[in-house]
């Protein structure tokens, strides 16, 4: 059987709020130091009973807010007009609403009403404490008050338009609130699918997911907001009057720009080329400015042009080592932004930028040629262990006995990795390995080039670094086969989708696979190579 709520009264405790911060002044009045919201909440509860007819006064103290002028005159009003002519009125109105709502959920005819009222007054009069900590005289009010705060979350952009328009609304048109909320929890469930949003923020999906609302990225685009450098609520305070002069109309230019994300969302050409650009941290607000008063047509040029202008890169550049690897200042960048193209390109529908963004993408060699820089026994063990596998891969009549025994050489290696001196005994049987899995004829080498990288994670880069095409082609076979994403022309890399077969070495990764992959590249982004 349930308590009562006679049974429970009785059982109720001392409850103790959070603490109240103050200092002592001269004239018989403390300096609120912190608590501000807590005693604020409490004075409306205990008004909201006196304005109501139910008690015959209301709060034992008085507020006066030294940095909003006007505010305590405010409290004693409550007026709905005012509440618009300022924000700190505002709020303090739509608190005071919600305290009248929650009452009127809570009883649903007057004299439920009246019993209610007497017992919050009871509880709060009662059993509702404050810690009360008084400050020195002599410390600083303002350091103390940071300290105590420190930490805090703010109100973001996005919660206080919100808050401003269904207040306007409330106001203006009666009854159109529960509309324009539901609408607006609509928007933000769209941009909370991992699919829209990655498309929509790019390279800022990732760091912008805890910033509050995502619908704020609409609202920010309709303020202008700069990409750096904008102070704190830039997008409130462009907005704001707007939202005073008809929230009606400022609501539409939301559900507009929404509207017409999504419908580039569905279109598979506007699709990866706009998510290609904000990938590369175009922001939407340039997107939208690009397709001002353009037909389709002619907006798909301009993405086309600003695509080019993004790249910046000539075609020759792709050729040798026009942008190396090894480039960390310019080259390194534009040719993740190449393959990156590449991949989106090539998808005969639309690429998953979802699971594009958020990872940290590196290049990666197809083919190897580094096994010097591996220092330590660990490493040692690991690089001989894969590469005696892909030598077992490789092995055929024609080299079985020379195969056979390199491998028998690396058994015996493998138990000393550890001796001293191992590290000499490893470079000259790593080239040896080295030279085994290398196509016949050609010369092993560094190559920086294009023709030599694919995209891969950090964390798929790092366990195949080091190795050589055979040793990664397993590898990323097997994370496939297990689900793990890899970009398409990566996987077709190792599958040696662009190779002529007549050409065709699965094993090893040569100057024609190099030809045949860089034709490819070339031929996919001729419209966007200067």
């Amino acid at each position: 059987m349930g308590k009562t709520p006679e049974s429970i009264d009785k059982k109720i405790n001392h409850y103790s709020l959070q603490p109240v911060v103050v200092k002592k002044l001269d004239d018989d009045k403390w300096e609120l130091i912190d608590g501000q919201q807590r005693l604020t909440t409490l004075w409306l509860i205990f008004n909201y009973m006196h304005k109501g007819g139910y008690k015959p006064s209301g709060a034992s103290y008085s507020l006066a807010y030294e940095t909003r002028p006007g505010s305590e005159g405010y409290l004693e009003s409550l007026d709905t007009k005012e509440a618009l002519e300022n924000i700190d009125y505002f709020h303090l109105h739509q608190a005071f609403a919600t305290i009248g709502e929650w009452f009127d959920t809570k009883a649903s005819n007057s004299q439920m009403k009246v019993r209610l009222v007497d017992r919050i007054h009871g509880y709060l009069c009662d059993s509702v404490r404050v810690i009360w900590y008084e400050a020195s005289r002599t410390v600083s009010s303002i350091p103390l008050f940071t300290r105590l705060n420190r930490g805090r979350i703010p109100l973001t952009d996005a919660e206080l338009i919100k808050a401003v328009l269904l207040t306007q609304v409330q106001v203006t048109k009666p009854g159109r609130e529960t509309e324009i909320a539901a609408q607006w929890d609509g928007i933000e469930r769209d941009l909370q699918r991992d699919e829209i949003w990655a498309f929509v923020a790019g390279s800022n999906a990732h760091q912008d997911q805890h910033h509050g609302p995502r619908i704020g990225m609409l609202l920010d685009t309709l303020a202008h907001k700069p990409a750096k450098e904008a102070h704190r609520y830039h997008t409130f305070e462009e907005l704001h009057p707007r939202i005073a002069t008809d929230s009606l109309v400022f609501w539409d230019e939301v559900v507009a720009l929404h509207a017409q994300i999504l419908g580039w969302f569905e279109t598979p050409h506007l699709y990866n080329k706009i998510g290609f650009l904000t990938a590369c941290g175009t922001r939407m607000g340039d997107i939208q400015d690009l397709a001002q008063g353009k037909n389709k047509s002619a907006f798909d040029e301009l993405l086309v042009s600003h695509i080019k202008r993004t790249l910046d890169v000539k075609a020759e550049e792709l050729e040798d080592d026009g942008l190396s690897y090894q480039d960390a200042r310019r080259g390194y960048l534009k040719l993740q932004q190449l393959l990156l193209l590449f991949n989106v390109k090539i998808c005969r529908e639309r690429f998953p930028f979802d699971k594009h963004i958020g990872q940290d993408w590196t290049l990666e060699h197809i083919h190897a040629q580094n096994a010097q820089s591996l220092t330590r026994a660990d490493q040692w063990a690991a690089w001989l262990t894969e590469h005696r596998q892909a030598l077992n891969a490789i092995k055929t009549r024609d080299n079985k006995a020379e195969t056979e025994a390199l491998c028998k050489d690396i058994d015996n290696a493998l138990p000393d990795t550890h001796s001293p001196g191992f590290g000499e005994r490893f470079a000259t049987l790593a080239a040896r390995v080295q030279m085994a899995l290398q196509p016949a004829g050609e010369v092993a080498g560094a190559d920086h080039s294009i023709a030599n990288l694919a995209l891969l994670s950090h964390g798929a880069n790092a366990a195949l670094s080091n190795a050589v095409f055979e040793v990664k082609r397993q590898k990323v076979l097997a994370m496939d086969r297990a689900g793990e994403y890899v970009p398409v022309a990566t996987r077709n890399v190792f599958l040696k989708y662009y190779t002529d077969p007549k050409h065709l070495q699965p094993h090893f990764w040569g100057e024609a696979d190099k030809t045949a992959y860089l034709s490819e590249i070339k031929k996919r982004l001729e419209c966007y190579l200067k």
